[in-house]
């Protein structure tokens, strides 16, 4: 491997001593997968119970995963990282609300944020996810071709009507919007709505961004078409390329429901499709802008090398990097320290409601093979380094 991203002292130089042992203390906990089982239920208990945890955890796990409670919270941690190079993306954490008023409110809240942005060169794009505006259910519906009540048809067209509010907005203010990846059975219908709004948004230049779960075997046929119909129709595609959050999940329903994963059969399944979306992307890049979103290494170098073969700058708008606050540090500060466009997905929140978010980091964590121990020797080798 590069040996780029193995300079720690680069990595961890926006962590005080306190705070690399509290990261060393938290990946020790996530490393051991009965302890973030245990520790999952007693926390989901508190927080039902409204025991008095949000301090504890806040002291903890939300102070090392998350911004802050709030986006005037967060702009600490936005212009320290800046001062290396790392650009932030401010992510709304609150997950699993399903009534109009929240989905109002959140349309609120990535409103105010692109405000907020647009002011901030640190702050280079916005994001929501689409179940923020709208009952995962309904998108199943729609995407399945059901008929919709006459109820449900006003209900999604305030939800078409929400992603073009925030989708004119940041084309007005000239901010890129990345918009999330979720459940494959949702997907369909989110799909439908985002190349809608890039062939409305994206004619000069890739201002809204889809996200393509390189876990799914089906996901670079459907770039190849959409890249056909950019041509035909004059846009220009964004994309977030991710591997994927939800695999467990996406296979237990295929099981249940008796259909086909749509999940990729092996993790070195996985990696090929996510290094053949980024190179077919990297080739295109006349009408394309890539974010690769990306906690492995090998993809990181890879994309970093194909750059360089094709003559790509480094600082090339079209080609950014991203990685999670609190995670894989000496990928995104390494990076940053070369030149390249790199950002943390900040999520921020009330305590309470990003603790699902929290709770699903650690699990992830857990079940990526190898993420964990190269974190915690990273942090132990910068450990020595300082003498700690």
């Amino acid at each position: 491997m590069d040996p780029i991203f193995n300079n720690t002292e680069n990595a961890f130089a926006l962590k005080t001593d306190s705070q690399l042992e509290r990261a060393y203390f938290l990946f020790k906990l996530i490393a051991n997968q009965p302890l973030v089982r245990i520790g999952t239920a007693v926390t989901n208990f508190a927080i039902k119970a409204h025991l008095p945890v949000e301090s504890l955890i806040r002291a903890t796990v939300f102070d090392h995963f998350c911004g802050g409670t709030s986006e005037e919270e967060c702009i600490p941690v936005v212009d320290k990282m800046f001062e290396k190079g790392v650009c932030s993306v401010l992510d709304y954490s609150v997950e699993g609300k399903e009534e109009e008023a929240q989905f109002d409110a959140t349309l609120e809240k990535i409103l105010k944020i692109l405000n907020f942005v647009k002011e901030k060169q640190a702050i280079p794009f916005a994001v929501f996810k689409p179940t923020g505006f709208g009952r995962i259910d309904l998108y199943e519906k729609v995407g399945n071709d059901e008929t919709l009540t006459t109820d449900e048809q006003a209900e999604w067209n305030r939800v078409l009507t929400r992603f073009d509010t925030v989708c004119k907005k940041a084309h007005e203010m000239d901010v890129a919007l990345l918009i999330d990846g979720e459940e494959s059975w949702m997907q369909d219908a989110a799909d439908e709505i985002v190349a809608d709004m890039m062939r409305k948004y994206n004619k000069e230049k890739p201002i809204v961004y889809n996200t393509l779960q390189m876990y799914r075997w089906d996901r670079l046929d459907y770039l190849k078409q959409l890249h056909i119909d950019a041509k035909a129709q004059g846009f220009h595609i964004g994309m977030k390329l991710v591997r994927g959050a939800y695999m467990e999940k996406e296979n237990r329903r295929a099981i249940a429901q008796g259909y086909t994963s749509p999940i990729c059969i092996s993790k070195q399944a996985t990696d090929e499709n996510f290094d053949a979306g980024v190179v077919y992307m990297l080739e295109n890049l006349d009408c394309m802008a890539v974010f690769a979103g990306t906690h492995n290494e090998e993809s990181s170098y890879k994309v970093a090398e194909i750059m360089k073969a094709k003559q790509v700058a480094n600082s090339d708008s079209r080609v950014w990097f991203g990685q999670l606050y609190g995670m894989s540090d000496h990928i995104s500060f390494n990076l940053a320290k070369e030149g390249y466009n790199v950002a943390k997905y900040l999520p921020f929140g009330p305590v309470r409601d990003v603790m699902p978010y929290l709770i699903r980091r650690a699990e992830e964590n857990t079940s990526v093979a190898g993420q964990t121990s190269r974190e915690l020797s990273l942090l132990k080798q910068e450990k020595k380094r300082r003498k700690l």
